[in-house]
């Protein structure tokens, strides 16, 4: 079974429950990623607002952050390999990601994993970013929900 990770930008709760704007992916996977836990699926997120140690302490996301920077978050992480940019898994690609039979689903047949390319072909030609990620944590923190978080 698959050590799944997932790292999402700076957000100020992972509920998805925040302000005036509620995200319907942020509370889709947060409903998903419960569930599967509670599955005894090995899936984690890691928010850069809450948990910036963590895009510094894996080499393929501290790699993929000075690349793509925070823009190409979610990033979605199987087994150290990058497995989806730019989006959110859903319960489909997560349990194909994690070796589970999708048979035991109520989906007898699960949706295609959809590669999603960067379009990154020559390391040399991308201008690199770098990422302040202690920045990034404090401007999350004062500007969702008015300056607090959604508790």
């Amino acid at each position: 079974m698959g050590a799944i990770r997932i790292y999402e930008s700076a957000l100020c709760c992972d509920t998805g429950v925040c302000g005036a704007d509620v995200d319907q992916s942020i509370i889709d996977i947060t409903s998903t990623v419960r569930s599967l836990k509670d599955r005894g699926l090995d899936i984690e997120r890691h928010n850069l607002a809450s948990d910036p140690l963590a895009f510094t302490t894996d080499e393929t996301v501290r790699a993929f952050m000075d690349l793509v920077g925070s823009p190409g978050l979610p990033l979605t992480v199987v087994d150290g390999v990058t497995a989806l940019t730019g989006t959110y898994p859903n319960r489909q690609q997560l349990l194909a990601f994690s070796a589970i039979n999708v048979g035991s689903e109520a989906s007898a047949s699960p949706a295609p994993v959809e590669r999603r390319q960067l379009g990154l072909t020559d390391k040399n030609s991308v201008e690199k970013k770098s990422v302040d990620t202690t920045s990034s944590a404090a401007q999350a923190a004062n500007a969702c929900c008015g300056g607090g978080c959604c508790g």
